[in-house]
C-alpha cells in the first residue's frame, strides 16, 4: 500500500529545483510554460526561486511556499504522468497539505497557486506584527514537554513524532525555554519569521478563508489525511476548510504517521524537497518502508518502489 506526502516549510535548500526543470526542458516547453503561468498567479518567479536564489529569499514565507507546491507537484508529475491509480493515501506537512490536496484533486492546480500564495503572504504579514518565532524541542517524554511549554506559554505548534516537538510563541518565552529545557530534552532554535500554528496567525486566517470560501472543492479521488488529528477526510469542502484553520492550529504529523502505520500502508514516498518526513517515518514507524525522491535520478528507483508497493486500485 503506497502513500505519497509532501513536506512543509523550511525542508527547501537553495536550487532543489534546478535538475527537475531540466529534466522537463528536454521534453519541450509545456513544463517551463506552465511554471511561468503560475509565476504570474503567485506574483513570484517560481523558475528563479527554485533555481538562483539564496537561501534567505527562499527562506521569505511568501516565496517558500509557493516554491515548495512547485516542488511537490513537478515530482508528483514526473513519477506518474497523470496515472495515480498505485496511490492509496496522501498526506502533506502544514502546506504541504495544499499539495496533497492538489494529488487528490481537491484542488485544481491554478486554485492550489491561488491558495498557497495567499497563504504565504498573509502568514508572513502576520508574522511581521509580533516578535514571535518557532524552537524546536528534540527528546524527552512528549507529555512533559507539552506540560512545560504550556507552562512558558509557548504552543506545541508542530508534533512531529520521533521525538520532535516545535515550540512557538513569544521571543522571550522561547528564551526561557532554551535556559530551562523540559527534563530529557535539548532546545533548537529554527530561523523561522514568526509563530507559525498558533493564535498569532489569526490575521491570516480571514484573508484565507474568504478567498476559501470562492474556490472550488472536489471531493478527494485519493484517500487524503489531515494534520488536525492525522484522520481520514472524505469532504473536499471540509479538507479546504481544514487548511485554512490549520494556519493557527497545531500540526499532528505524529498522528498523521500513525494512520498510516494503522492504515496499512507498507510504503512512502517524499516529494521534492524531499528528506524530513521520511526522516520522521524511519524513526517513528520503523516497518514503513520509504523513497525520498529529490532529483530525476531518482526516478528510475522510484518506479521500482512504487511497482513494490503500489495497488491498481
Amino acid at each position: 500500500m503506497l502513500a505519497i506526502v509532501a513536506p512543509g516549510q523550511g525542508s527547501q535548500t537553495p536550487g532543489f529545483l534546478t535538475p527537475w526543470i531540466e529534466h522537463f526542458a528536454q521534453f519541450g516547453p509545456q513544463i517551463p510554460e506552465m511554471v511561468s503561468h503560475w509565476s504570474q498567479i503567485c506574483g513570484v518567479d517560481l523558475n528563479h526561486l527554485g533555481t538562483n536564489a539564496d537561501a534567505d529569499e527562499i527562506r521569505d514565507t511568501a516565496n517558500a511556499q509557493p516554491l515548495l507546491l512547485l516542488g511537490a507537484l513537478t515530482g508528483a508529475g514526473a513519477l506518474f504522468a497523470g496515472n495515480d491509480e498505485a496511490i492509496s493515501v496522501v498526506a502533506g506537512h502544514s502546506v504541504g497539505e495544499i499539495a496533497a490536496a492538489t494529488f487528490a484533486k481537491i484542488l485544481n492546480a491554478d486554485d492550489a497557486f491561488k491558495l498557497v500564495s495567499t497563504r504565504g503572504r498573509e502568514m508572513a504579514k502576520a508574522a511581521a506584527i509580533s516578535k514571535t518565532g518557532m524552537s524546536a524541542v528534540l527528546g524527552g517524554d512528549r507529555q512533559t514537554v507539552v506540560n512545560h511549554l504550556i507552562s512558558l506559554g509557548l504552543t506545541p505548534a508542530n508534533e512531529n513524532g520521533a521525538g520532535q516537538i516545535v515550540a512557538a510563541g513569544s521571543l522571550e518565552a522561547l528564551s526561557a525555554l532554551s535556559e530551562n529545557p523540559p527534563e530529557g530534552a535539548r532546545v533548537r532554535p529554527l530561523q523561522v519569521a514568526g509563530a507559525f500554528h498558533t493564535s498569532a496567525m489569526a490575521p491570516a486566517v480571514e484573508t484565507l478563508a474568504a478567498l476559501a470560501a470562492s474556490t472550488e472543492a472536489n471531493d478527494p479521488s485519493i484517500r487524503i489525511l489531515s494534520n488536525k488529528e492525522g484522520a481520514e477526510i472524505t469532504n473536499g469542502r471540509e479538507f479546504l476548510d481544514r487548511i485554512v484553520g490549520q494556519i493557527a492550529g497545531p500540526v499532528r504529523w505524529d498522528l498523521c504517521m500513525e494512520t498510516l502505520s494503522a492504515m496499512g500502508v507498507t510504503g512512502v514516498i517524499e516529494m521534492p524537497p524531499a528528506g524530513t518526513l521520511v526522516g520522521l517515518i524511519k524513526r517513528a514507524h520503523p516497518e514503513i518502508e520509504t523513497f525520498a525522491l529529490k532529483t530525476p535520478d531518482d526516478l528510475a528507483a522510484a518506479h521500482e518502489f512504487v511497482a513494490k508497493h503500489g495497488q491498481v486500485k
